[in-house]
């Protein structure tokens, strides 16, 4: 297609969410009229850098300012207690079996007394999860400092309400962690082609935004150990959301949506 339209001079612009490039954008960034990118590292990856613009890349997530009746409802809606710092968990749609397990042993073996989870499981693992707990003789209704749900539907709120996340680091997620400026733990998913979330997580990793444990070696002890470091430092968990926040770009689709103009007005 790309291709096509190159050879009949058609109006062709590309966009790259990922911090790394991949093989289609790299051929071809050359060759376009324009290469929209999601971070500056993306830019710094192209080798042609003459038609490449960092645009951000589209998400319905902001950053909001909420007050602490609006605070107050959401913690309440959720039944967790407002005094407590919140840890963030999630996988995305699907869930990540290993950050689950892990989260789960940290939740069993009562680790987080000094802070609460709220965890969405993944639709598709939750009832798996809650069998699991019961086994133990635990409701996973009843836990102390904890709230797993399948599923999160206010993203928006709960980042931006949450003390620090851990999650996988799709470019979607690391550019909604870095527009509501919070410190995070990045599992990101392997892959044995090209490690894109892994370069995506670096991104916040290299300017001191960000933690990460590999997919393959983490496990409740690792992520309980950097989950008190962290949580017990305001300080040093306002300084990560501080140095995420510089790494933000907003307005994406305004951007975006002038660069097509151009490249059609030309």
């Amino acid at each position: 297609m790309f291709k096509v339209a190159i050879k009949m001079k058609i109006p062709t612009i590309l966009h790259e969410s990922n911090s790394y490039p991949g093989r289609s954008v790299k051929l071809f960034a050359k060759k376009v009229s324009r290469v929209l990118v999601g971070f500056e590292d993306t830019k710094k990856n192209l080798d042609f850098k003459e038609n490449v613009v960092v645009t951000g890349t589209p998400t319905k997530v902001k950053k909001l300012n909420i007050t602490y009746t609006e605070k107050n409802r959401i913690f309440n809606n959720l039944g967790i207690n407002i005094n407590l710092p919140v840890v963030l968990v999630y996988g995305g749609s699907q869930g990540a079996k290993k950050i689950n397990d892990s989260i789960s042993e940290v939740i069993k073996r009562g680790l987080n007394k000094k802070y609460q989870i709220v965890w969405a499981t993944g639709p598709k693992q939750y009832d798996i999860i809650k069998e699991d707990f019961e086994k133990e003789n635990l409701n996973i209704n009843e836990l102390k400092n904890t709230k797993i749900i399948p599923y999160i539907y206010n993203m928006d709120e709960m980042l931006n309400i949450s003390d620090l996340v851990i999650c996988r680091s799709g470019a979607m997620t690391v550019t909604e962690i870095s527009i509501v400026g919070k410190p995070a733990i990045f599992i990101p998913l392997p892959s044995k082609m090209a490690n894109r979330q892994e370069d995506n997580a670096k991104v916040l990793k290299n300017i001191g935004a960000a933690e990460i444990i590999l997919n393959d070696v983490v496990n409740y002890q690792n992520l309980s150990e950097m989950i008190d470091r962290l949580i017990n430092d305001r300080v040093l968990l306002n300084d990560m959301g501080s140095l995420a926040e510089t790494l933000a770009v907003n307005d994406a689709q305004e951007k975006i949506y002038r660069e097509i103009k151009k490249v059609l007005e030309k």
